[in-house]
């Protein structure tokens, strides 16, 4: 069962071209899968594994209290594993084929409002490192990055003279994201009198490093995140993914297409982007509440 799996994970990285993050979340999911048809199901082959047993795991998972998010991310795991097994003639049948997914409920993103925002943003840039940290926040702001994307990009990636930044999302796939006045102003402003003080005599082209030089790490970053949160008093909490929340939502708020807002997250279905109109409502709401006069 062990090699099958590996057999799994290789044709991902290879054929797929998944992301390590990506590849590494599918080996959680289904490393728990196999333990628990092993250990809980005594199931010695990939082929003695029905609709029953996956559904025993599923209420397993419930009873833990996973979410229903967790438990319908496993399940879409399982079914990929088991097309694979039945494409490689590994088992003769797709035991995941007639199970339903679990309903997720789908809770509204948390954003900043633009005074946060601004608040977040005005961190001065006196030393390298202070240089480093508003250039990050302002390019996140600026177009949506995921961390992950953030921390992994290139000097080469830059094309300021066009204002645009070259990122690499999930399963490698390229988007162009357009870079604002003002992050564009943050980044000349590292790269003119921070990164070569951090980087020192070190020959490399990540765009963000650390005290030491190296590559910045997503744990680096969220360190800085709640330093800097801490530092100009925002008590909410905060993510990255709270800045990638509010870059779309304030896009949204001010008139932005959706297909635009979708190209620009890297997202594969507008229906994940759909969210954010959904806040834009609930906030404009809020608004109504708080103002009119016979709300």
């Amino acid at each position: 069962m062990k090699d099958a799996l590996e057999d799994f994970f290789h044709y991902l990285t290879v054929e797929r071209g998944l992301s390590p993050n990506t590849i590494q979340s599918y080996k959680r999911d289904l490393t728990q899968y196999q333990t628990f048809m092993q250990k809980e199901s005594d199931i010695q082959t990939w082929d003695e594994v029905t609709r029953t047993h996956i559904m025993q795991f599923m209420y397993a998972l419930n009873d833990r209290g996973r979410s229903t998010a967790t438990i319908a991310r496993l399940l879409s795991s399982i079914r990929l594993y088991h097309q694979f097994l039945v494409r490689e003639k590994v088992a003769n049948q797709d035991p995941s084929l007639h199970i339903e997914t679990p309903k997720k409920e789908r809770k509204l993103p948390k954003v900043l409002s633009s005074e946060d925002v601004d608040k977040l943003l005005s961190i001065s840039a006196n030393d390298p490192l202070s240089a480093r940290n508003k250039a990050m926040l302002e390019m996140l702001y600026a177009t949506g990055l995921r961390v992950s994307e953030l921390v992994s990009l290139k000097v080469s990636d830059l094309h300021l003279t066009m204002g645009f930044v070259r990122c690499l999302g999930k399963g490698s796939k390229e988007r162009i994201i357009p870079l604002g006045d003002m992050a564009k102003e943050a980044v000349e402003v590292y790269l003119n009198h921070g990164r070569s003080a951090l980087v020192k005599h070190k020959s490399t082209d990540e765009l963000f490093v650390n005290h030491h030089g190296n590559k910045l790490s997503r744990q680096g970053f969220w360190k800085i995140l709640k330093a800097v949160a801490r530092e100009v008093r925002i008590s909410k909490e905060l993510t990255p993914h709270t800045l990638r929340h509010s870059f779309a939502t304030h896009l949204l708020e001010n008139g932005a297409d959706l297909r635009a807002v979708q190209e620009m997250l890297g997202h594969a279905d507008i229906s994940t982007t759909q969210i954010y109109t959904h806040v834009s409502k609930t906030r404009l709401k809020d608004v109504y509440r708080s103002y009119h006069p016979r709300a």
